[in-house]
């Protein structure tokens, strides 16, 4: 309770002693006034001077307005700032179902080029392409599990592909059941793909077991089909340029000393001589000869 003390109120004299003030309520909230012999104390309704003595005084009461009421505003408003702040700060401190418990070996892709471009940069690695969506609950109920399962496996690398931010691109890769995964291996490219949910879990575990163990597969890491990347290169949606490989041509022998100059290090065959020619009267003298050796040999 606010108490007011004015200028004009002195201490009783001898004089005055013995002269009781009444105490009238106006009913006026935060209104004080005090006349020469009468007091008005409204906004002190707990005083009680039924037995006390108070001065004549020359002063005459002035208007004193408490702004209780505005002080009790701001104080709520700002009650009301201080719980919308807390609100707005831990709306955006809160996580996302697919951000929890994320692994240092799981990245999510932002585009196409940053899918292919992890694909290829991945050497040897068994990589796992992982398709979800926010409002799959499938994917939401697989996704602790694949924390679990990417934390055992230091050596494998999880790609998350978000369906909602990246429908056209999912589009263009044949994507349309959720949750859906795809394994990549070095030169072998994609080794196997499926859908699988936490009841079949197995599935995804036996693939990590299969394709997951150490080996070193010769050429350079594949990625993405050839059909998957002019499929994305197509779509316009997507800002990836591809230049599509160009076939070798086949190679025209026309003569024996092209095939030398092309395979220096094979060496070619030689060439059989040639019979002599054969005259007329050789051949006449010869068949004679012959005939005579006949028939010496069969006695005639």
């Amino acid at each position: 309770m606010t108490k007011l003390m004015s200028k004009g109120f002195m201490f009783p004299s001898s004089s005055d002693c013995g002269e009781i003030y009444h105490h009238h309520r106006l009913n006026l909230p935060g209104i004080c006034s005090f006349p020469n012999k009468w007091v008005n104390l409204s906004c002190l309704p707990s005083l009680k001077l039924s037995s006390s003595c108070l001065p004549r005084t020359d002063f005459y009461g002035r208007r004193l307005v408490i702004n209780e009421g505005v002080s009790k505003l701001n104080r709520r408003n700002s009650q009301v700032v201080d719980i919308t702040a807390q609100m707005s700060i831990g709306i955006r401190k809160a996580q996302k179902w697919w951000e929890k418990g994320v692994q240092p070996n799981m990245k999510e892709v932002n585009s196409a080029q940053e899918l292919v471009d992890s694909l290829l940069s991945a050497g040897d690695k068994l990589v796992v392409v992982d398709f979800f969506s926010p409002g799959c609950g499938g994917c939401k109920a697989l996704h602790p599990k694949l924390c679990q399962l990417a934390e055992m496996n230091p050596d494998v690398q999880f790609l998350q592909v978000n369906y909602e931010e990246h429908k056209s691109m999912c589009y263009s890769l044949n994507v349309h059941v959720l949750p859906f995964f795809r394994f990549y291996r070095g030169a072998e490219g994609r080794v196997c793909s499926f859908s699988c949910t936490n009841a079949t879990i197995k599935k995804f575990k036996h693939a990590l077991a299969k394709y997951g163990t150490d080996r070193c597969t010769l050429g350079p890491p594949k990625g993405l089909e050839e059909k998957e990347l002019l499929a994305l290169a197509a779509n316009k949606d997507l800002s990836f340029n591809y230049t599509p490989k160009t076939e070798e041509e086949p190679i025209l022998v026309t003569s024996q000393k092209e095939v030398q100059d092309r395979t220096p290090n094979i060496e070619s065959p030689l060439p059989l001589p040639l019979p002599l020619p054969i005259t007329s009267t050789s051949s006449q003298t010869a068949k004679r000869d012959t005939e005579k050796e006949a028939y010496a040999t069969s006695g005639r």
